[in-house]
């Protein structure tokens, strides 16, 4: 599933070929994703002008003056801007035509999902939907430390990988940049989130910053599933360090790393680097 760099960088790519255009058509070529998409969506966007792209969590959010479409990837997900007239493929559920600027030809917002598990909903203006209610704190804002993952770990018995993933804790940290950050902070995954020390939150919370920006300006990691707005993978995947890489050796100390199920997450760490 794409993680936060991965809906960043679409954020990013999406951002100068949208904002400042306007809706003159959105196509709805099914009724549904992982959740109905609302029918009123063509005529709420119909003539609006698309003021810009904001990004909540892993959700994106297509922002004019009578509201929001809200978009989530799920886990195949691709919005891409192409050429008007561009031929369809399988699985495109979605095209959002936006009008030329200054004489120049319109483009087309398109959604493709092979597996449809992503989102397309509306978020009314001066409203908050329901999906973005209750998410903690954007990882890389002034509200997001160590002493905020102190003070929410506090009692709690589940492993701190589990701890650091919740969206209620911090959005946007999915198994990827978890286990690499928790790497980086040498911190075992097992461990008990209670049991965690402030200063090594401190640690973590600085190691989540510093991957998750590095990996935004890398362009996210390659996923099978995930291609960003001009068609290019991510490049962060050849910097991992132990996603993905149970049983090879640990780079630091060459010991093989260890792989097990939390919270029914693949997990890869180093058990001596990480304690």
């Amino acid at each position: 599933m794409p993680e936060l760099p991965e809906v960043e960088t679409t954020r990013r790519g999406l951002l100068p070929h949208v904002a400042g255009r306007r809706v003159c058509k959105m196509v709805l070529r099914r009724p549904d994703l992982r959740l109905p998409i609302p029918p009123e969506l063509p005529k709420l966007l119909r003539g609006q002008e698309i003021h810009g792209i904001t990004r909540r969590a892993k959700y994106l959010l297509m922002d004019s003056d009578r509201g929001s479409a809200l978009w989530h990837l799920g886990m195949s997900g691709s919005l891409r801007v192409l050429a008007a007239g561009t031929p369809l493929r399988a699985h495109d559920h979605v095209d959002v035509e936006l009008e030329g600027i200054d004489g120049k030809p319109g483009h087309v917002l398109r959604f493709n999902d092979p597996r449809r598990f992503g989102l397309l909903l509306w978020q009314p203006a001066g409203t908050v939907h329901p999906l973005l209610q209750s998410l903690g704190p954007e990882p890389l804002s002034d509200d997001f430390d160590g002493d905020h993952l102190f003070h929410l770990s506090r009692g709690r018995s589940a492993p701190v990988k589990a701890f650091l993933m919740d969206q209620s804790v911090v959005v946007g940290v999915g198994n990827i940049y978890a286990a690499e950050a928790l790497f980086a902070a040498g911190i075992a995954p097992t461990r008990e989130a209670g049991k965690v020390s402030l200063d090594r939150y401190r640690k973590l919370a600085d190691a989540v910053r510093v991957i998750l920006a590095h990996a935004i300006e890398r362009g996210g990691t390659t996923l099978r599933d995930f291609i960003s707005p001009d068609g290019l993978p991510g490049y962060f995947e050849q910097e991992l360090q132990v996603y993905g890489r149970g049983g090879e050796p640990c780079w630091t100390c060459g010991r093989r790393l260890r792989e097990e199920r939390i919270g029914q997450r693949a997990s890869v760490w180093c058990s001596r680097c990480q304690t």
